[in-house]
């Protein structure tokens, strides 16, 4: 099933917009998936580094499970869903489509 999201239209014509729903190809979400996973991959490296960084300015015992445990908490404050970066692709699409200068 295809991705998609409705995007409010404004008219000259009238006060309310029209909405534009926009697909995502399947090979544009596959693309949009791929630079999701390798984002949170990225992120979650990231994540694990800082917790270390933590428990060693703290003074604390760096146990891989609260290592993790934090790391984990964090990444789920920073992580970003694939929802969103299908969203911003449509919403590329949008622009592109009906804005076009």
């Amino acid at each position: 099933m295809a991705f998609s999201k409705a995007f409010a239209k404004t008219t000259d014509k009238s006060v309310y917009p029209k909405w534009v729903e926009v697909f995502l190809s399947e090979e544009e979400e596959k693309e949009e998936e791929k630079k999701c996973r390798e984002e949170n991959i990225r992120l979650m490296k990231e994540c694990i580094s800082d917790a270390k960084k933590i428990f060693s300015s703290e003074k604390l015992k760096g146990y891989e499970t609260s290592v993790m445990s934090i790391a984990i908490a964090l990444f789920e404050k920073r992580a970003s869903h694939s929802v969103y970066w299908k969203e911003s692709k449509a919403k590329e699409k949008f622009d592109k489509d009906n804005y076009k200068r």
